[in-house]
């Protein structure tokens, strides 16, 4: 997502300001999410999107601008680091609303959004609207932070390929 398109919604902007100047989102910056983005980057695009729609419908847009950007508050490498109490996907949420409550107030439909991100890897139901939203968005960034970096690189190779092939045939 465009990163002026997001700055420039000043209505989001004054919805999750605070957060955003906090060091602790800050340093989401430092964390690779989905190969080619950083945890900050794939939080932001979460929230305003999942913003954008709860707006759309009339939703809670407070809390779902501010728990989609909350949603993926912690601070280790995922593909390499593992816990006893279970998966990544089960220990994360939970880890990202505790985190969350350390920098500021959640309401209980901020902590359903965090900790209900995962479902569909997880079994625990989304309870608010809200909720499903941010889960499906989460989804959605997730497989464009990865597809649309690699389709480039895809056609790069394959117009590559071709123009060898045809300086070979010349």
């Amino acid at each position: 997502m465009s990163e002026l398109k997001w700055k420039q919604d000043l209505e989001y902007v004054a919805l999750i300001e605070d957060l955003l100047d906090r060091e602790e989102v800050k340093k989401l910056k430092e964390y690779t999410q989905h190969h080619f983005t950083t945890r900050l980057e794939h939080s932001i695009s979460v929230s305003y999107l999942s913003y954008r729609i709860a707006k759309r419908y009339g939703l809670d847009t407070r809390s779902t601008a501010r728990a989609g950007l909350l949603h993926d508050l912690f601070y280790y490498d995922w593909r390499t680091t593992k816990f006893n109490e279970g998966t990544h996907a089960y220990v994360h949420p939970r880890m990202a609303c505790e985190n969350a409550k350390k920098i500021t107030e959640l309401n209980e439909l901020e902590c359903d959004i965090i900790i209900k991100h995962m479902w569909l890897a997880t079994v625990a139901l989304p309870k608010y609207k809200e909720s499903y939203i941010v889960t499906f968005v989460d989804k959605y960034c997730a497989v464009k932070e990865v597809a649309v970096p690699l389709s480039g690189k895809v056609n790069n190779r394959l117009k590559n390929m071709w123009a060898r092939l045809k300086t070979v045939q010349a």
